[in-house]
């Protein structure tokens, strides 16, 4: 009996040994992957945002050519200036919901960069514009294109006045017809377009109206155009041109 129980404690040890060899050789499951919250980063901010972060929206002009098939109603053989004598310019102005907008009119080539600077000050100064659309989407109708409300300049058409019919400076492209409705010509007794019958009186001022020493007549006064609502007669109040007529 003396010389069995040490037997017994060398089997039990030679099977702790076996275990702790057994468990060295089994695979260890790998370490789970250290995670940690990225860190955060600048984003630019979307062109839509909104907020302090938002970019104001700014100023834009273009200016290009133009041919015949570009001005399909307003333009036709006979006119007194050629295709090639237009400039087609392409503006950002602010609308009447106080949002920006680009829209398309065409001038005569000399005037392009002045009216370019006309809508830059009308711009700085959020002046609103109802539409701003070549008369070609009415069909070269000036009346349609009045009553849309719809600021339009070059139209190969002859002057709304009494007397021996004339060319308009519409149709060299060297006046522009601003918001039609808040601004009326009343001529012979007629109101035009007569969707601006609501402002004939001109007190007080209101969005888009052409008012003296307001900021529409200013800007274009800064170009050296005219305004024929200043004149006492058939006042044209959306009318501005280089000659005033």
């Amino acid at each position: 009996m003396a010389r069995s129980t040490p037997y017994r404690l060398s089997a039990v040890a030679f099977t702790v040994v076996m275990l702790a060899g057994c468990a060295s050789e089994r695979p260890r499951a790998p370490a789970a992957p250290h995670w940690s919250a990225p860190t955060p980063t600048a984003s630019a901010p979307s062109p839509l945002a909104t907020g302090p972060a938002a970019a104001a929206p700014r100023f834009t002009a273009r200016t290009a050519r133009v041919t015949a098939d570009d001005l399909p109603h307003s333009w036709r053989p006979g006119c007194p200036v050629r295709p090639a004598d237009l400039r087609l310019l392409r503006l950002a102005y602010w609308d009447f919901a106080g949002e920006p907008a680009v829209g398309e009119i065409v001038v005569h080539r000399d005037v392009a960069a002045d009216i370019t600077e006309v809508f830059r000050r009308l711009f700085a100064a959020k002046f609103p514009i109802r539409r701003l659309a070549l008369v070609d989407e009415y069909d070269g109708s000036d009346d349609r294109s009045m009553a849309a409300d719809n600021t339009s300049a070059f139209n190969c058409r002859k002057a709304v006045a009494s007397g021996t019919p004339s060319w308009s400076q519409h149709a060299y492209g060297r006046a522009i017809d601003v918001n039609p409705v808040e601004n009326p010509y009343l001529f012979d007794g007629r109101v035009l377009p007569p969707q601006g019958a609501a402002y004939v009186d001109r007190s007080p001022a209101r969005p888009g109206m052409a008012v003296r020493g307001g900021v529409l007549v200013k800007a274009f006064a800064a170009a050296g155009w005219t305004w024929a609502g200043a004149r006492g007669a058939d006042p044209d109040y959306q009318h501005f041109s280089t000659t005033g007529g």
